[in-house]
């Protein structure tokens, strides 16, 4: 276990030069590095308690040992004892730091954009997104997380072509990273007179809500265009010139944001979107480059990957990436999505652990 304590070592180490940066005058007046380093040292005072714990158990067994060797009958009795106490304690906390050094995913504690589209199945799949979005509302209210629909485009049916909206709140993307995918659903739709259970889709995508600390946009690789929005909205929207299309020219990435109540609104919407989609592509792209084979990561978090059917005859929830099935649909659509969320969290920490076993 040499290789745990050099790690926390380092770790202490990392730990130190944060706090000593944290009172420096140019740190405390620049709020966003302020912010970002107060949330690094948060991230490793665990492990750096838990290094502390494990030294002093140490030093009371390494003396335990020593008192062995005396003559000294009721000393080495002592001695027994103080390592029957302390050597299953250090072993329960050696268990507990492996899971501690599991690498976290930096942008577990941002906030998300989440986008939900109707796939396959016409007006079905239509109604099912908003089905899915409500469950996602559902959920963060139960978690006390904000969200704030961006963009929505109605289906004369019910539910949405498309809806884009932010998520806000604690390790939102940690619990909602697993979202992205291909989202199948099989009932018998309301329109349907033969009673035939009909198969639909819908795709979500969550991303990181990049923060200002993680990504630099150059001004000069946006083109951004201004037009009048197209739909439904009256006069209003009609004659002016209030949607906002913006280009990130090195990765062609495109938004169009036309929902908002003016011009200034929508072009705040659609940069946030482009931050967004700039920061997970430009994450990808590093990861490529960098030759990383993510083994731990569950699935490929690409929309296109069927990640989950939901069976409305046997109220049964499939999750195909980890072979997890719950027989509770109904609840699961009311947003009690925990026990798939946790299935989840469990999968991936088992996965890094194999991974960085020390």
């Amino acid at each position: 276990m040499d290789a745990v304590r050099t790690k926390l070592s380092e770790i202490e180490k990392q730990y130190k030069e944060i706090v000593e940066k944290l009172m420096d005058e140019k740190v405390m007046s620049d709020p966003k590095l302020l912010t970002k380093l107060s949330k690094e040292q948060a991230r490793l005072t665990q492990p750096v308690d838990a290094y502390h714990q494990l030294l002093e158990l140490d030093s009371r067994i390494a003396q335990a040992d020593e008192m062995l060797k005396e003559n000294d009958p009721e000393l080495k009795e002592m001695a027994r004892m103080e390592k029957d106490e302390c050597e299953p304690e250090r072993e329960a906390l050696l268990e507990r730091i492996q899971h501690l050094l599991v690498p976290r995913d930096p942008d577990d504690d941002h906030d998300v954009i989440m986008e939900i589209r109707g796939g396959a199945g016409g007006d079905e799949g239509n109604i099912f997104a908003g089905d899915l979005y409500r469950m996602y509302s559902k959920y963060a209210e139960s978690k006390g997380w904000k969200v704030q629909v961006l963009e929505a485009s109605v289906s004369e049916a019910g539910g949405y072509t498309q809806i884009i909206f932010s998520v806000k709140g604690t390790d939102v993307y940690k619990e909602l990273k697993f979202e992205s995918g291909v989202h199948r659903v099989q009932r018998v739709p309301k329109t349907e007179t033969q009673g035939r259970i009909h198969t639909s889709t819908a795709t979500v995508l969550c991303q990181p809500e990049a923060e200002d600390t993680d990504i630099e946009i150059d001004p000069k690789d946006l083109t951004i265009e201004t037009h009048r929005a197209s739909g439904a909205g009256g006069q209003h929207i009609n004659k002016t010139d209030s949607a906002v299309r913006i280009v990130h020219v090195p990765t062609g990435i495109t938004v169009n944001c036309q929902d908002g109540r003016s011009q200034i609104e929508n072009r705040e919407t659609a940069m946030r979107l482009i931050r967004a989609r700039v920061y997970e592509e430009l994450k990808r792209i590093q990861e490529e480059e960098a030759g990383k084979i993510r083994r731990a990561k569950i699935g490929t978090g690409d929309r296109s990957e069927k990640i989950r059917t939901y069976n409305y005859p046997q109220n049964r929830v499939t999750d195909h990436r980890i072979g997890l099935t719950i027989t509770q649909l109904d609840r699961i659509m009311e947003g009690k999505l925990d026990g798939v969320i946790e299935g989840l969290l469990a999968e991936e920490e088992k996965r890094k652990l194999e991974e960085t076993q020390l």
